[in-house]
C-alpha cells in the first residue's frame, strides 16, 4: 500500500465517522487495521493533523473532535470566502460555466441518498470556486469543506434538510444566471448562514446521542 492510499483510507474513515470523533488511534493498533507500519501510518496521521481532522492525545493520537466553537470560526471565513467566489465567477464565469453550474445544483431526486446529496453539494461549492477564477479562493474553499465535512455530514441525513440545501444552489445559480450578482451573494451568504445556524442547533441538542454514539462533541 502506497503512503497515499494509506493517507487515503484513514482520511474517509473519518470523513464518514467510521472513526468517530474523539476515537483514541494508536500507531500501532491502526496496523493490523490498515495493513502498513507505523511509520507510515504515523506520515499519515500527521498530514491529517494538519487538516485538523486528527489530533495528538499524549504519546498516541485521536479523531478530532466536533467544536462547535470551530463550526462557527470555519462558517465565519467560509461566509467571506464564498462572498467573493460568487461575486467575482459573476464577472468572470462563462455563460456555459453558469450552466454547468445551475446543473450541479438541480441534481437531485427522490431517493438521493446522504453521500449523495453531500458530494453533490461539495461540487457545486469547489465549481462555484473554480469558475470565480482564483485559484487561492478554490484552495481555501476545499480546505475549508473538508474541515467541515463530518457537520455537513451530520446536516444531509434528513431529506427535509437535502432538498432545503438542493432549493438553495438553485437560488444562487440562478441568480447567477440571471446576471444579479447582488441576489447571487445575498444567497449564498442567507445558505450559509442557514446552514451553519442549522448545524450548530442539530449538534447542540443531540450531544447527548451524539455521545451516546461515541462521537465527541465539544
Amino acid at each position: 500500500m502506497t503512503d497515499d492510499s494509506l493517507y487515503g483510507r484513514l482520511r474517509s474513515a473519518i470523513l464518514s465517522l467510521d472513526l468517530a470523533p474523539g476515537q483514541r488511534l494508536s500507531e500501532r493498533g491502526l496496523e493490523p487495521e490498515f495493513g502498513a507500519s507505523r511509520t507510515p501510518i504515523r506520515a499519515a496521521l500527521m498530514r491529517l493533523e494538519s487538516e485538523g481532522l486528527a489530533q495528538r492525545d499524549g504519546k498516541n493520537w485521536m479523531v478530532a473532535p466536533l467544536n462547535l466553537d470551530e463550526i462557527r470560526a470555519l462558517y465565519e471565513y467560509r461566509e467571506v470566502l464564498e462572498s467573493a467566489t460568487t461575486r467575482l465567477a459573476s464577472e468572470r464565469a462563462s455563460r456555459e460555466d453558469l450552466e454547468e453550474l445551475a446543473e450541479l445544483a438541480s441534481t437531485s431526486d427522490a431517493g438521493e441518498t446522504p453521500e449523495h446529496s453531500l458530494d453533490a453539494g461539495t461540487s457545486f461549492h469547489l465549481e462555484l470556486a473554480r469558475i470565480s477564477g482564483n485559484p487561492f479562493l478554490e484552495d481555501a474553499m476545499r480546505s475549508v469543506l473538508t474541515r467541515l465535512y463530518r457537520t455537513r455530514w451530520l446536516e444531509v441525513q434528513s431529506a427535509e434538510s437535502r432538498d432545503r440545501v438542493h432549493a438553495e444552489h438553485s437560488s444562487i445559480a440562478s441568480a447567477l444566471l440571471a446576471g444579479d450578482s447582488a441576489s447571487a451573494e445575498l444567497a449564498t451568504i442567507d445558505h450559509l448562514r442557514g446552514t451553519d445556524e442549522r448545524l450548530r442547533q442539530s449538534v447542540a441538542s443531540d450531544r447527548l446521542r451524539l455521545r451516546a454514539s461515541g462521537i465527541a462533541v465539544d
